[in-house]
């Protein structure tokens, strides 16, 4: 009776996934760690993201008031300017192919009005290429870590079977550390994923409304350069 009560009060009451981490195998503890340094990097990228996005978003918009405030407009596309707000790359690039059409006479208005388009529209796409690079890691952990989990359990639920065998016994007290270390690789795989995924959908359309956004400014653009051919 006091050997029962001892090892009652013994027995964990609570789980502890620090002793789950340093009693499990050598290849669930790989497991583990890949996932845990997946999962910060995760969330670094989603901090550094949120307020990337939020930085660009507000630099364009006052860089597209100024823009169209301004009639010097020319004198708006500095160095500067160009290296910091994705908005002044876009004008930067219609611009440049504006003064180059219009360089020589006589000027092809409608080779000039697609060449203009397509020096905008590859800007912006180079903008958002640029911005969304590293989502591609979010949608690679939301889709791998999962599975990569299930390995870690997989392993352990083995190596449980091992020590059936190996102590000739199917008591808990044999089988319950792997398979608890086993499912513990699983949750860390969950715990990595499931951010990445949300993540990863909030963020691509963010960059997909950025991307809009750039779009219509150089769109009006567009249509002020046309306007500006037609009296030439």
């Amino acid at each position: 009776m006091t050997l029962a009560l001892l090892s009652a009060a013994a027995a964990p009451t609570r789980l502890d996934p620090v002793e789950l981490f340093l009693t499990a195998d050598i290849i669930v503890q790989a497991v583990m760690v890949g996932l845990i340094l997946a999962s910060l990097w995760v969330w670094t990228i989603i901090v550094s993201f949120s307020l990337r996005i939020g930085a660009l978003s507000k630099k364009s918009q006052a860089y597209q008031e100024e823009f169209w405030e301004q009639r010097d407009r020319e004198g708006l596309l500095t160095k500067q300017a160009r290296k910091e707000v994705p908005a002044a790359r876009v004008a930067a690039a219609g611009l440049d192919e504006w003064r180059k059409s219009t360089a020589k006479q006589p000027v092809d208005r409608a080779a000039t009005r697609e060449r203009i388009a397509a020096a905008m529209d590859s800007q912006i796409a180079e903008e958002a290429d640029d911005l969304a690079g590293r989502l591609n890691f979010l949608a690679t952990v939301g889709s791998v870590a999962p599975f990569v989990g299930l390995f870690g359990t997989v392993w352990g639920i083995m190596n449980s079977f091992f020590q059936i065998g190996a102590q000739q016994s199917a008591s808990l007290t044999v089988v319950a550390p792997g398979i608890a270390e086993a499912l513990f690789a699983t949750a860390i795989g969950l715990f990595a994923a499931i951010p990445a995924v949300i993540a990863y959908n909030r963020f691509g359309g963010a960059v997909d409304r950025y991307e809009a956004t750039l779009q219509r400014f150089a769109d009006r653009l567009h249509a002020g350069l046309s306007r500006e051919l037609d009296r030439a």
